[in-house]
């Protein structure tokens, strides 16, 4: 059950990052290194996202893997020859950074024996839960740093409990892409949090009841488990972590959304993964100047030859 602070502040301490994805789109890279660890720059993403987690409060973290994809966890374990080499050396802040890791929440990992999509995978987190809400976060989802989206949820949860989703309001002609909300009647579709009456899985734009997306960030109460056990695998023999969602709903949970309109990364598409790198890159702390300047170089370079 949750302990008595949490009880009390409504707040969730417990979250789920589902690991366990092949990662083909960025194969051959992937064939030997798990793609939660494709680094931005140079922290993996699945680090960034715990870390997320963890500034609002998170203590421990289970990973969903699949076989073959256990680095993922180790990455977030001690190494202390490396630490010692580093000690030796003086080079206390590279020492910091590869201790944050291991520093930001405990780590806890389940196999995931088969991808039969997000709802099993959050299944496997039953035993992990132990009766309490959880947080699960999608790694391919990576929120900005200089905004927030999970701390609104949460406040959310506190007042409402039941279901909370990140959404994004993305252009018309973009909804096919995502599973998209029906906004209760009543609520504000425009407004920064929603009452959802229904979901729709990648409808096509002109049927589409909304041009609400669900993004990666979900807020999910105990009776999650019971829907999914309750809910049928669909195309590809996939239980849907939406479908189970949408019997809470029409079983009367109150499930909300908070509209994220602040800086977020596709990290599961290449194209966006690459552009996200080039974001992170121009703030880095050491790199980010001189990256800068090359980079309007180079654009202008392109520019004047292509001119």
């Amino acid at each position: 059950m949750v302990d008595s602070a949490d009880a009390k502040t409504g707040r969730i301490a417990k979250a789920v990052i589902p690991a366990a994805g092949r990662g083909t789109r960025f194969l051959p890279f992937t064939k030997a290194v798990p793609k939660e660890l494709a680094p931005m720059v140079t922290t993996p993403t699945v680090e960034l996202v715990v870390a997320e987690a963890t500034a609002h409060g998170v203590r421990d973290v289970l990973v969903v893997l699949a076989r073959g994809k256990e680095a993922v966890v180790d990455y977030f374990g001690t190494d202390p020859d490396l630490e010692a080499v580093l000690q030796a050396k003086g080079d206390e802040k590279t020492l910091a950074a590869v201790r944050r890791a291991g520093e930001l929440a405990r780590i806890h990992s389940v196999e995931q024996a088969k991808p039969r999509g997000l709802g099993d995978a959050v299944a496997h987190g039953e035993e992990f839960a132990a009766g309490e809400p959880i947080a699960v976060l999608l790694p391919d989802e990576i929120i900005d740093e200089r905004d927030d989206l999970l701390g609104s949820m949460l406040d959310v949860y506190a007042e409402h409990g039941g279901v909370v989703i990140g959404l994004a309001d993305v252009p018309r002609q973009d909804i096919r892409l995502y599973g998209c909300v029906v906004p209760a009647e009543g609520s504000d579709p425009h407004g920064d949090v929603v009452r959802i009456a229904d979901m729709v899985e990648k409808p096509q734009p002109d049927e589409a009841p909304s041009t609400l997306a669900i993004t990666g960030r979900y807020l999910l109460p105990p009776e999650i488990f019971d829907a999914l056990r309750r809910t049928e695998p669909g195309s590809g023999g996939e239980i849907q972590l939406t479908d189970a969602m949408r019997r809470l709903a029409h079983e009367g949970l109150p499930v909300h959304g908070v509209v994220f309109r602040g800086r977020r990364y596709d990290t599961g598409n290449r194209l966006e993964y690459v552009k996200a790198v080039v974001q992170f890159a121009e703030r880095h702390e050491e790199i980010g100047a001189d990256f800068s300047a090359w980079l309007r170089e180079h654009v202008a370079g392109q520019e004047r030859a292509g001119a």
